[in-house]
């Protein structure tokens, strides 16, 4: 039931937001990878506003370049132009601008004045948060060199972005690493047996 409402709630993303977005790029005369590096720009933009304290700016800024990664790839497939290398840029982009956030945050929390202990709280919730986070990312690209595409998972890259924006928002960001971690943490494991079963499947393995 999870996985259909997802894929229900990935259908209207992509025909309401994704597509018309892609279009509106197209008619700016954007291409697919300058909307790449554009949305990792406002990505690291919102992380120098979080690092300055102005967390409430700062996550519209990152979410408005992770609403730009969305488009990227529906502007390629839109214009023809879907290609190994751009997916290639698009990957390694995304995982950049999602550590340059944790950046930012970490560097927020050395300077907000915080006491040892809520400032060691803080840290290792956002080390959690980024091991984790990268680690499921990783698993989905090390499960394609195996044959596996699997997307598997409660807490993928999209939620990410949604939770950390918000997080930012309402000024809520420490409890939001919390959360990542943890949903993160398990979402690792799912994916892992996830791709453990396609493998036990029959697919290819590596050469």
């Amino acid at each position: 039931m999870a996985a259909l409402g997802r894929e229900q709630l990935r259908a209207a993303v992509l025909r309401f937001v994704e597509l018309p977005g892609a279009r509106f790029l197209r008619a700016l005369g954007l291409t697919p990878n300058g909307v790449t590096l554009l949305g990792f720009a406002l990505t690291v933009v919102g992380a120098c506003l979080a690092a300055l304290g102005w967390l409430p700016a700062g996550g519209v800024v990152f979410l408005v370049g992770g609403g730009l990664d969305l488009m990227d790839g529906a502007l390629a497939r839109l214009n023809g132009t879907a290609s190994p290398f751009g997916a290639l840029l698009d990957s390694v982009f995304d995982r950049l601008g999602e550590a340059a956030l944790f950046v930012g945050l970490g560097v927020y929390a050395l300077r907000a004045g915080f006491s040892p202990n809520y400032l060691l709280f803080f840290m290792l919730s956002l080390l959690l948060a980024l091991v984790f986070s990268q680690g499921v990312s990783y698993l989905r690209a090390r499960g394609e060199g195996l044959g596996v595409f699997s997307k598997a998972g409660l807490m993928t890259r999209t939620e990410r972005v949604i939770l950390l924006g918000l997080g930012l928002i309402i000024q809520r960001i420490e409890w939001v690493l919390v959360l990542i971690s943890v949903v993160s943490c398990f979402t690792l494991f799912q994916r892992m047996f996830a791709i453990r079963r396609e493998l036990e499947r029959g697919a290819p393995p590596l050469p």
